[in-house]
């Protein structure tokens, strides 16, 4: 409860002024914040975002300038939904009052085929599955709240590696080389 003190004073014309001086306010309590090891790790999750949208934004684009048109808005929904997780984990971070650092990404910017987009896009995934599923295990006892907070993380991996691991069985029914077949590919798999 605050404290109020009333007093009057004289200014030097001789009027009169009424004062209100408060107590002390309370002491403001600090707000808690992440490990600055839980930070690194979430910066390089972020990294890993961002390096994921890019590439998948460059996929897009090479399957756009291909004419692999289904591949294509595959890719930008994937570029798309890693911007997604990237904000979701700076969501986190600023809500936990770190400032997330936004790293610079890595980028492949030459794609040669549809299939070698698809066996990179297999590998950003799988090795975020790894990542985040490290991060997770790493978590357990340390700091709970991130540890159910990187599940959804985890889950959304597994599902891509899924996702990844039946185009790549897909392509092992067709001949790659032959153009038709990918054409059929794209138009059944995209």
């Amino acid at each position: 409860m605050r404290t109020f003190k009333h007093f009057k004073d004289k200014t030097n014309e001789g009027i009169e002024i009424e004062s209100i001086e408060i107590g002390s306010a309370p002491e403001i309590i600090n707000p808690k914040t992440l490990p600055s090891d839980i930070v690194e790790v979430f910066e390089k999750r972020l990294a890993d975002e961002y390096t994921a949208h890019y590439t998948y934004r460059n996929a897009a684009n090479w399957c756009r300038n291909a004419n692999y048109k289904k591949a294509a808005a595959y890719f930008d929904g994937e570029a798309a939904e890693e911007l997604e997780h990237a904000k979701g984990l700076q969501d986190y971070l600023t809500q936990w009052n770190i400032l997330p650092q936004i790293p610079s990404a890595c980028v492949p910017n030459d794609f040669d085929s549809l299939v070698g987009i698809i066996d990179e896009a297999y590998d950003i995934e799988y090795k975020l599955l790894l990542n985040y599923s490290a991060m997770q295990h790493a978590l357990c006892d340390v700091h709970p709240a991130t540890f159910n907070f990187i599940q959804k993380y985890v889950d959304i991996q597994n599902e891509s590696v899924g996702a990844y691991s039946d185009l790549l069985n897909a392509l092992q029914l067709i001949n790659i080389n032959n153009k038709l077949d990918l054409l059929f590919f794209e138009e059944r798999y995209f």
